[in-house]
């Protein structure tokens, strides 16, 4: 019985299966955690999201932003365009309200006592602990699987507000959730979320540092797993994994196994 972790799919249907044989994966025994974005840029999101609901409690996946743009785009919330054309594919399947109701009914974060492993698929809050991060996931979590979940897939895009306080209310404190667990990358010296920067960490200002780096985090004793940010990399700490590799980029999709005390990290050649 084994629980690994992989990274961003993003369409790349055939290395995720590449990857699952390399681990002998048997969905019988183990466990996948998927750090999100399972759809959008690569070749087969369909097949993708087919064949990881199919796997059924084997697959614990939270959502990302490009997974939260899908249920977007099949809500009507947002128009369609040419950077989201390879999901076109999936908004024609028969099965896409099926797909994408499954889809909406999934975590933005997941926690595992026995590992002590929270999954998110780009992060949290540095002010916020580990019960704090599923609460609000929570709040999120609810509005989703109402009737009329639409109205937030509409109101989660904007970059605003970019600090945190408990006074927050409505889509304001919704879409700030959002973009903590599924789009941060970088803060501000006085702990403000950045949009600005994607790239390498040692590129950004001097005023920005990445989420985790910040001080007196309110999550470091526990290990945070999570995918999002391709140019930082493969990281594997005690307490820290960063698992999107790239494999849409060409580069490689990323498996590291959970449960052993020295993890096991397993590599496949990506594609575009």
């Amino acid at each position: 019985m084994a629980v690994y972790a992989i990274g961003d799919i993003q369409g790349c249907y055939d290395p995720f299966r590449r990857l699952l044989d390399e681990l002998d994966f048997e969905p019988a025994t183990d466990t996948l955690w998927l750090a999100g974005d399972l759809v959008n840029r690569g070749p087969k999101s369909l097949k993708t999201l087919r064949f990881v609901k199919s796997l059924g409690d084997s697959a614990i996946t939270v959502l990302g932003n490009h997974d939260l743009h899908l249920l977007a785009l099949m809500a009507g919330a947002v128009r369609h365009g040419k950077r989201f054309s390879s999901l076109e594919k999936l908004l024609r399947a028969d099965d896409v309200d099926e797909l994408c109701d499954w889809l909406r009914r999934r975590p933005l974060a997941h926690y595992d006592k026995a590992l002590d492993s929270l999954l998110v698929h780009a992060g949290t809050h540095p002010g916020w602990s580990v019960k704090r991060t599923l609460a609000l996931a929570e709040e999120v979590e609810q509005e989703l699987r109402q009737g009329d979940y639409e109205m937030l897939l509409g109101k989660m895009y904007g970059n605003t507000p970019n600090r945190w306080s408990g006074k927050l209310s409505g889509y304001k404190r919704l879409r700030f959730i959002i973009n903590c667990l599924t789009r941060m990358r970088v803060i501000t010296a006085t702990g403000a979320l950045n949009f600005s920067h994607n790239g390498s960490p040692w590129r950004a200002r001097k005023n920005l540092r990445p989420w985790f780096a910040a001080e007196d985090r309110k999550t470091a004793a526990t290990r945070i797993v999570f995918g999002h940010w391709s140019q930082l990399g493969l990281i594997v700490l005690p307490d820290l994994i960063s698992l999107d590799t790239g494999c849409v980029w060409g580069r490689q999709l990323t498996a590291v196994r959970l449960d052993k005390r020295i993890p096991q990290v397993t590599q496949v050649q990506g594609q575009r």
